[in-house]
Parts: C-alpha cells; structure tokens; sequence
C-alpha cells in the first residue's frame, strides 16, 4: 500500500485517501471514535493504544478538528451501514440466549 504525505507530519492519505496514522494501519477516524464513544483524553488514548505517540495523537486530534464535518459525516456513514447490516442479519443466537436470561 503507498501512502501520501499531508501537511500533518503524522497524517497519511491511503490508496483510498483516507487519512490514517504514519507509520501504522490505524485510521484517524477510529481514533476519533474511541474519543466519541469513551470520552478519552489523548492521554488515556495513549494509554489504551500504546503504540501511537502522543505526536501521533495530537497529529490526528488535530487533523479531526480541521476536517471536522468530513470525518463526522464518515463516521455517521459508516455507524449508518453497520446499523442497516445488524438489520438484515438480525440477532446472533447467543445475544438471543442472553436476551432470555436477562444479561442484556
């Protein structure tokens, strides 16, 4: 896979142009969704994906809050297609049994 530079010195577009982390696989739109979904600060970003630097993490909280409005309405697209998904592949027989035992 190559990979372009961007003016964010941790930040690189892949073949798909979708920004990602240098120097690893990670997108800058999972990130961000670990600091939606917990609330975490870079710091317990850190602490929870050790192999980014905190360089790393400004880099892409950065890079987030420039393109801001593309990167919400990725995440959206994406949360919109795994929704339609659970839809037409309904309940696992497990989250079913644990339904029926009052675990979820």
């Amino acid at each position: 896979m190559s990979f372009i530079s961007t003016e964010y010195k941790y930040i690189q577009m892949n073949d798909n142009k979708i920004p990602v982390i240098a120097d690893t696989t990670m997108k800058v739109t999972e990130l961000i969704t670990s600091v939606k979904a917990y609330g975490w600060s870079p710091e317990e970003l850190q602490v929870n994906y050790p192999h980014l630097s905190m360089s790393q993490i400004y880099s892409a909280l950065t890079y987030y809050w420039d393109h801001k409005t593309d990167i919400d309405t990725e995440i959206e697209r994406l949360d919109q297609w795994a929704a339609n998904v659970r839809q037409q592949v309904g309940e696992s027989s497990v989250t079913q049994k644990l339904r029926q035992q009052g675990l979820l």
